[in-house]
C-alpha cells in the first residue's frame, strides 16, 4: 500500500490487518499530512511493515520493491491538496507523476520477474480521483467514459498519473485497474480539508472560510465505503478497466458547513448556533463547479454498494473528532 500513512491508505491498511491474512509493507514518505497513530499499535507486528519511501526517489523505490516482493498494490500515495497545489505546483509533479511512474517502472520489472502462477495473480490498483473529469453540469454525472478536463494542478497531475497507469497495461501489459473516486470523509482525516476544518473552526470560535457563493457541489463517500470498493475493484474487477466510485450523496459545499454546524449544535450546545461562525470569502481559481459520479458500472458489475448514507456518517464523523480533539490541532 502506498500511501498508507495517509487518510484513506491507513483506513484500508487497517482494514487489511484486521480481517485478512495477508501481509502488508506500506511505503509512505511520512509527509505533513501521514501520521503514523492512524494505524493502531496493537496490530500484529509480523504482518505489518512501514517502508519510509519517497517514490520520487527512483532508488528508495527499486529497494522497497525488491524487498517487498508484492502480489497486490494499491496505489494511493499523492499530493492531493487543491489549494496547495495552485500555490506549489511543482511537488505536485513529483509526487503524482514522477512518483507513478517510477512506481510503474519498478513494479514492471518485477511482474516480469514472477513465476507464471504469481504473475496470474498479481494486481495494481491505481486510486485517483473525480477531479480528473473537470466541471460537469447540472443533471449530469461522471462515468467512465467521461473525457478528462482537469483545471488544477492537483487534477492535472493525477490525470496524468492515469493515463500512465493506463499506458503501462496497454504497451507493457502491466495487470492494472484505476478507480476515481468522490470525496471522501471520516475519521482521521487531516485537518486541512473541508469537514475537520469547520468542526475545528467552530471549536476554536473563528470563522469557517467558504468560497465564493458556497453552491459548489461535491459527491461525498465515507471512507469506509470507499475501502469496500477498493478491495471489490482489486479482487473482482477487470484488467485495464476503470471503476468510478461515488456515494450518490450531492451536497453543496454551504449545505455541508450548515449541517455539520447544526450537529455541533446538539453535541455542543453551549457554543451554538456554531453557523454564526460561516465566513464567504472570494473564490480560489479554477475552481470546479460541480462534481457528480455515476454508480452504475461498479454496482452492475461487481454488486457494490454504499453501506453508510451522509447523515448516519457525518454524524459518526463529528462525534468522532469531538471524542478526538487533539486530531484537529495538528499542524498544516
Amino acid at each position: 500500500v502506498t500511501g498508507g500513512s495517509g487518510f484513506i491508505g491507513s483506513h484500508l491498511v487497517k482494514k487489511l490487518l484486521r480481517e485478512t491474512n495477508v501481509k502488508v509493507f506500506n511505503l509512505d514518505k511520512l509527509s505533513y499530512a501521514s501520521r503514523l497513530n492512524r494505524i493502531e499499535k496493537n496490530l500484529n507486528s509480523n504482518k505489518y511493515h512501514l517502508l519510509n519511501v519517497d517514490l520520487y526517489n527512483s532508488i528508495e523505490t527499486k529497494k522497497a520493491i525488491q524487498f517487498s516482493n508484492p502480489d497486490l498494490v494499491f496505489h494511493l500515495a499523492a499530493e492531493s491538496h487543491v489549494d496547495k497545489s495552485i500555490a506549489g505546483p511543482k511537488k505536485f509533479l513529483e509526487s503524482n507523476v514522477i512518483g507513478t511512474f517510477n512506481l510503474l517502472e519498478e513494479l514492471l520489472l518485477h511482474w516480469r520477474s514472477l513465476s507464471e502462477s504469481r504473475k496470474s495473480y498479481f494486481r495494481f490498483l491505481h486510486v485517483s480521483t473525480d477531479e480528473v473529469f473537470g466541471s460537469i453540469n447540472d443533471n449530469a454525472f461522471f462515468t467512465e467514459q467521461t473525457r478528462y478536463d482537469p483545471r488544477s494542478p492537483y487534477s492535472a497531475t493525477k490525470a496524468a498519473s492515469d493515463h500512465l497507469v493506463r499506458s503501462w497495461n496497454n504497451t507493457y501489459g502491466i495487470p492494472a485497474i484505476i478507480t476515481n473516486s468522490c470525496n471522501n470523509f471520516g475519521p482521521f482525516q487531516f485537518p486541512e480539508k473541508l469537514i475537520p476544518v469547520i468542526i475545528s473552526r467552530c471549536l476554536s470560535n473563528k470563522s469557517i472560510p467558504l468560497y465564493g457563493d458556497g453552491k459548489y457541489v461535491r459527491d461525498w463517500i465515507y471512507v469506509e465505503d470507499h475501502i469496500d470498493a477498493l478491495l471489490k475493484v482489486m479482487l473482482e474487477g477487470k484488467i485495464g478497466d476503470s471503476y468510478c466510485i461515488g456515494g450518490k450523496q450531492l451536497k453543496t459545499n454551504e449545505e455541508v458547513v450548515n449541517i455539520v454546524c447544526n450537529l455541533l449544535d446538539v453535541y455542543k450546545k453551549d457554543n451554538s448556533p456554531h453557523i454564526r461562525f460561516k465566513k464567504h470569502i472570494n473564490d480560489r481559481p479554477g475552481h470546479d463547479r460541480r462534481y457528480a459520479i455515476d454508480n452504475k458500472k461498479i454496482s452492475n458489475e461487481l454488486q457494490w454498494t454504499t453501506k453508510y448514507n451522509f447523515n448516519e456518517a457525518i454524524d459518526l464523523t463529528v462525534r468522532w473528532y469531538l471524542d478526538n480533539p487533539e486530531w484537529l490541532h495538528q499542524s498544516i
